[in-house]
């Protein structure tokens, strides 16, 4: 309706000023009409910049429109009844679709902003890889694959990488693997989309096993690739001290059903025999045997006792209670620990430290667990230090970089060999004549209970006394 307004305002103007030229010619041709000319004149001049006004000023308020509606200007008002009767609709019409370009523009910054909040939410690490297009040509494959950017897209992502900088896929070298002779940046830069791939990763002293797949992602024309990398350590621990648990549990209990009996009839035996000596004393040749005979059930009976001490020694991996988890001071912790199990190493030449730092240092754990813990490491300890001169045993507690509790307990003994250090926390694996091979199982446990783990290092030592005897030492570091 105002268009057509529009239209007959301005054919109405152009008939005008065309009748007022028609008459303009017609004065200028007769002699004696000057003054009719010279008004004519003026007459038609103003009605041509009435018509050009009129149409700029509407073409103006439509420029203004799309200019809105292009920059996302949704603040603009259209008034447009000064023009006349009828545009009062079409500057209706022109909020009306700006209004309508508003709620669509909020409904996608809203999705926009749910996706973003359930993306940051994923407890998956995600990031993505972007070759760089910047990237000259003439460089090579692996310096175009080294610049690729990296971009962390969730919160996730963002705690597994801590503190380290991490913009570009060659930044990931940093972190060692357990892949020999391939870098973490390599292994990401060669993955396949739909491939599934493990790998184990050490950031910050802390082992990750994680579970990589990868999806290729193309918008316009660049391809991305967007990579999960999933921390499966924790179930991997879990799953494992699950495991190790029901094959204990299973050998406990058929050992123990098997052994009890043994052990009752050899000690019945002993009885027997004994009683049986008492009756022949008269007979020196048939004592004599029966003392060999006395000799061998006894043998039996000590072995069925040690068999059933070891058994119920590994009962203890499948019987520990949840942690009755507290705040607790480190320093007073290493006070209890001291009185328990270091009072006699001065007699033996060991030298000890205990340190935290800062000194009033706390942690949430199960003090009696884990002063169990700190008993076993320490006396293994004092094993790897015996006959080691200047033997020095020391326990360090400290904050890491992300804040996590870590207690290392350090010694300058012969330290472990590398082919048996991943055995050393395995129920059942010894090294000692007379170890049970519970000790260091059980601490793991107790370790995972508390949602941390212990890990074993080698010391490098500086000494060329100390290394010529391999005496390097190890570090067994408990993070909370």
């Amino acid at each position: 309706m105002g268009f057509k307004h529009f239209s007959l305002r301005i054919i109405a103007r152009t008939i005008l000023a065309m009748v007022s030229l028609l008459f303009l010619v017609f004065f200028i041709s007769q002699p004696g009409y000057h003054a009719a000319s010279m008004l004519l004149a003026t007459l038609v001049v103003s009605q041509l910049f009435e018509l050009i006004r009129y149409v700029n000023k509407t073409n103006g308020e439509l420029v203004r429109f799309f200019d809105a509606a292009r920059h996302a200007d949704y603040s603009q008002r259209f008034d447009l009844s000064k023009l006349g009767t009828g545009f009062d609709e079409l500057g209706q019409a022109f909020g009306d679709i700006l209004g309508r370009l508003q709620q669509a523009s909020n409904q996608k910054e809203e999705s926009l902003r749910h996706l973003k909040a359930v993306v940051e939410h994923v407890p998956v690490p995600l990031i993505s890889l972007v070759s760089n297009p910047k990237c000259p040509d003439e460089k090579s494959t692996d310096e175009k694959s080294a610049n690729q950017k990296l971009t962390l897209w969730n919160n996730s992502a963002r705690r597994l990488f801590g503190t380290h900088s991490v913009t570009k896929l060659s930044d990931l070298d940093q972190f060692d693997t357990d892949v020999i002779h391939t870098s973490f940046s390599h292994h990401l830069a060669t993955l396949t989309p739909g491939e599934r791939s493990l790998i184990t990763i050490k950031i910050d002293d802390t082992p990750h096993q994680l579970s990589i797949a990868a999806t290729a992602i193309t918008i316009g024309q660049q391809q991305e690739l967007l990579i999960s990398l999933q921390d499966i350590q924790s179930e991997l621990d879990a799953a494992q001290l699950s495991a190790w648990q029901d094959l204990v549990r299973v050998l406990t209990h058929e050992i123990m059903n098997s052994i009890t009996p043994v052990a009752s009839l050899a000690k019945t035996a002993v009885d027997l025999v004994d009683d049986v000596a008492e009756q022949v004393a008269s007979q020196p040749a048939l004592v004599a045997e029966l003392s060999d005979i006395t000799d061998a059930v006894n043998t039996v009976a000590r072995r069925s006792d040690g068999l059933m001490q070891f058994v119920t020694s590994y009962r203890r991996l499948t019987r520990l209670p949840p942690p009755n988890k507290q705040t607790i001071s480190l320093v007073n912790l290493f006070e209890n620990v001291e009185r328990l199990a270091c009072q006699h190493w001065p007699s033996k030449g060991i030298t000890y430290q205990f340190n935290a730092s800062p000194p009033s240092l706390p942690l949430n754990a199960d003090n009696d667990m884990l002063e169990q813990v700190l008993i076993n490491l320490l006396q293994n300890a004092e094993h790897a230090v015996a006959g080691v001169s200047q033997a020095n045993i020391t326990v360090n507690a400290s904050l890491n970089s992300r804040g996590r509790v870590i207690i290392e307990v350090s010694d300058n003994g012969i330290g472990i060999d590398q082919a048996i250090a991943e055995k050393i926390f395995v129920p059942f694996f010894t090294t000692k004549r007379d170890g049970s091979g519970v000790g260091l199982a059980l601490t793991r446990q107790i370790m995972l209970a508390h949602g941390g783990f212990i890990s074993l290092a080698n010391k490098t030592s500086n000494s060329a006394v100390v290394a010529e005897a391999n005496q390097s030492g190890s570090i067994f570091r408990l993070t909370f």
